[in-house]
């Protein structure tokens, strides 16, 4: 075959087709078109919305990690918060629960000054309020520390009460300090009168565990009932009269023995007195006795003998 006579044309495999200005330019146009037809009719809407609705899924996963982080940093952060604002809160409550029982004790105290004083005003003695520090260390007595002494003015054998009644005397009388012995105490006895009867009798501290007063020497046949109120009676130069001692709580009858067994509940806080008030004895308040001369004899008279 003649060489003229070949076909050099590639075969249809290898065709390339329209050049790649041509295809620029018909894109390029194509997309104009499709963006003006767009704008103007919204030919492309269905489409979006079908491929939105499509890829959401896809966004939704893509977006998890960004919102796990967000959710976790806001959660610490609001955890964070929330424990700060819980610890002023029970800071703030610790603080509301030591003043409400700051002012509860205050409320308490002033309730029993008040009642000291008036008690005071109603007895018309002279006295002072003190403060009861502790208990004697002693466990086999009853006994208070004060905190008024021989510089505030306090004197043996002072009466000791508080806003219900008498509570003891002063037995020992420091500088700073003092002692009362309570009425419970075993060596200790008291004067009374029975407000209903007006009968006297003495008043014991009671050896037993219950801090309790025993009237003594009492007769089986005594006319004495269970709540029966008993004063001082004064008749010892030391209490004054009508101050509150305590309560018949008890009385034993026995016919093998002549007088009865009486206990008494003491009126007034023997294990709870904070505030107490010390007076003075009665006897710093009773006149001096008269000096009496004594009579000359008769065999002598002034100037010599008879």
């Amino acid at each position: 075959m003649p060489l003229g006579t070949l076909d050099r044309t590639p075969p249809a495999f290898f065709k390339q087709g329209p050049s790649a200005i041509s295809k620029l330019l018909f894109f390029s146009a194509l997309s104009v078109l499709l963006m003006v037809a767009d704008v103007r009719f919204h030919v492309t809407q269905p489409l979006r919305a079908t491929l939105s609705v499509a890829l959401y899924p896809v966004q939704w996963l893509a977006m998890r990690p960004q919102a796990f982080a967000q959710y976790s940093g806001e959660y610490l952060e609001s955890l964070q918060d929330a424990q700060a604002d819980a610890k002023d809160v029970r800071q703030k409550l610790l603080q509301q629960s030591q003043r409400a029982a700051q002012v509860e004790q205050l409320t308490l105290e002033n309730q029993q000054l008040r009642a000291l004083l008036n008690l005071h005003e109603r007895l018309n003695t002279v006295g002072f309020v003190a403060e009861v520090l502790y208990d004697a260390a002693d466990p086999y007595t009853r006994k208070l520390i004060i905190n008024k002494g021989m510089t505030n003015g306090v004197k043996p054998s002072a009466p000791v009460m508080d806003e219900h009644g008498i509570l003891g005397q002063v037995t020992r009388v420091l500088p700073l300090v003092s002692e009362v012995t309570l009425v419970t105490d075993r060596e200790h006895s008291i004067p009374v009168l029975n407000t209903r009867t007006g009968a006297r009798g003495v008043a014991y501290g009671e050896s037993g565990g219950a801090p309790l007063l025993e009237l003594r020497f009492m007769a089986t046949n005594a006319d004495i009932e269970v709540g029966d109120q008993l004063t001082t009676s004064g008749v010892d130069g030391v209490y004054p009269p009508g101050v509150p001692v305590g309560i018949v709580t008890k009385v034993e009858r026995r016919a093998e023995t002549a007088f009865a067994r009486i206990l008494c509940e003491p009126v007034g806080r023997v294990q709870g007195a904070r505030h107490v008030m010390v007076i003075d004895p009665l006897t710093d308040q009773l006149p001096a006795r008269p000096v009496i001369e004594k009579p000359q004899p008769l065999g002598l008279i002034k100037g010599g003998r008879r």
